[in-house]
């Protein structure tokens, strides 16, 4: 069991099945609901995923998509895409244990901040992976 939660532990969740992917986004909403330069994500099967503690607020940071965050700690927990239940996704510093599933590439460099630089040598994609 792959387990994880928030900062103050109001909220935590378990995932039943590996991620089958983890990136890190550099796209602008996710810094701005972060409030940081990227964010890493796993991707998981949204049957995966199971809250054990506590109950995420929600909010719909951009057309079509729904966040689940912390309302006590502010914690950001998971990004769905209302329009596709195939996935959602998990950050990846709510893990227990983060260096579990490291990255396999970087998303969304269209909207990368210029001073922030990786030298990790990771495939790099200017929207998603999915977009080439």
């Amino acid at each position: 069991m792959i387990e994880g939660g928030c900062h103050c532990g109001a909220i935590r969740y378990a995932l039943s099945a590996p991620p089958q992917q983890s990136m890190i986004c550099h796209c602008k909403t996710c810094r701005r609901v972060s409030g940081a330069p990227v964010v890493a994500w796993l991707t998981v099967d949204p049957d995966a995923l199971a809250i054990t503690k506590g109950a995420p607020a929600h909010h719909s940071s951009s057309a079509n998509v729904d966040r689940q965050f912390c309302n006590q700690c502010g914690t950001q927990l998971t990004y769905a895409r209302t329009d596709d239940d195939s996935y959602i996704d998990v950050t990846t510093a709510s893990l227990d244990d983060p260096d579990a599933f490291p990255p396999s590439h970087h998303s969304w460099l269209s909207h990368d901040i210029a001073c922030i630089k990786f030298g990790d040598g990771l495939p790099a994609f200017q929207k998603s992976r999915g977009d080439g």
